[in-house]
């Protein structure tokens, strides 16, 4: 049986897809940091980036076919679960057996995640652009769009429930890659799951730090 075909294949895909966003996350939140620096730093940040074709291109692409695969496999794999959990329960298992609040609703909060990805890039990568010039070398002020979109309550109020969401998320799916890459063991498993946490807290406390920042800095 091929990789794809298995339920085990599966889910080690999504996994695996599911963890090169996870560092993407966490790179794209340490970068987004220098916001805390200033405008300068900021801008310059993401003009290397932009500039940078392919690192970017090559980037992009891998963000967007791990995207669809985690996507497709997720879809597959929660859609058969809930099948199989209907024909096998009459009733919702209690104890070991019962799954998770975040195992369970992983398709919801990953919907609206991938809503807000799609916002968030409309709203920012295909947003308004102004240009400033540092060292001769006009760029766009990426900083200034940032500063002037979290200023907005409603914005920012929808920022921060998707970034708890996201946290949640990667705090199962994190701790999930690894087992299911052979780390399920009681004596692993509780380290596992605090590793998921604190990763999680870290890459959302790192995101809501900024539009605090802004926030806190306009008044």
């Amino acid at each position: 049986m091929s990789l794809i075909q298995s339920s085990m294949g599966r889910k080690l895909i999504m996994g695996v897809c599911g963890g090169v966003w996870a560092l993407f996350v966490f790179g794209h939140m340490a970068g987004n940091m220098l916001i805390l620096v200033g405008a300068e730093a900021y801008n310059k940040y993401a003009h290397a980036i932009v500039t940078n074709k392919p690192l970017l291109y090559g980037t992009e692409v891998a963000l967007l076919s791990t995207l669809v695969f985690h996507v497709i496999f997720g879809v597959v794999l929660t859609l058969k679960n809930k099948s199989a959990r209907e024909q096998k329960y009459a009733m919702t298992p209690n104890g070991e057996k019962r799954t998770s609040l975040a195992s369970r609703t992983m398709i919801y909060h990953g919907t609206i995640i991938l809503f807000f990805i799609v916002y968030h890039l409309i709203t920012f990568k295909y947003g308004k652009e102004t240009f400033v010039t540092y060292d001769g070398v006009q760029m766009r002020d990426l900083h200034s769009l940032v500063v002037e979109v979290f200023q907005q309550p409603a914005y920012v109020m929808g920022y921060v429930v998707c970034l708890m969401l996201l946290g949640w998320h990667l705090s199962h799916g994190v701790s999930s890659l690894f087992q299911t890459m052979g780390l399920n063991h009681p004596k692993h498993t509780p380290c596992i799951k605090m590793l998921g946490k604190v990763y999680a807290v870290v890459v959302t406390l790192g995101f809501i730090s900024q539009p605090l920042y802004v926030i806190m800095t306009s008044f």
